[in-house]
């Protein structure tokens, strides 16, 4: 049986929703360089943007981001996603 050489492993992913928050932005700011990325996440209060994370990635993980979440954009076009549900 052939491997597919691309294919990641999957990684259980745990969340304790009482102390890892969802930081909502409505600007992200972004500098990149010849060895990574960096998106500073912000949200705007007023005329004044408030950096509330910042994110580091390789180029290479960068590239994969972008492609994955290109994906998951196209997957659930149109449709509404809950908790546990797609729904069209």
């Amino acid at each position: 049986m052939d491997k597919d050489e691309n294919a990641q492993p999957q990684v259980a992913v745990n969340v304790n929703l009482d102390t890892t928050p969802i930081l909502y932005t409505d600007s992200i700011y972004m500098t990149v360089n010849q060895y990574g990325l960096v998106l500073d996440i912000a949200q705007k209060i007023g005329n004044q943007a408030r950096i509330v994370s910042r994110v580091g990635m390789s180029r290479e993980h960068a590239k994969q981001f972008v492609l994955e979440l290109g994906k998951l954009l196209s997957l659930t076009e149109g449709q509404k996603i809950t908790n546990e549900k797609k729904q069209n």
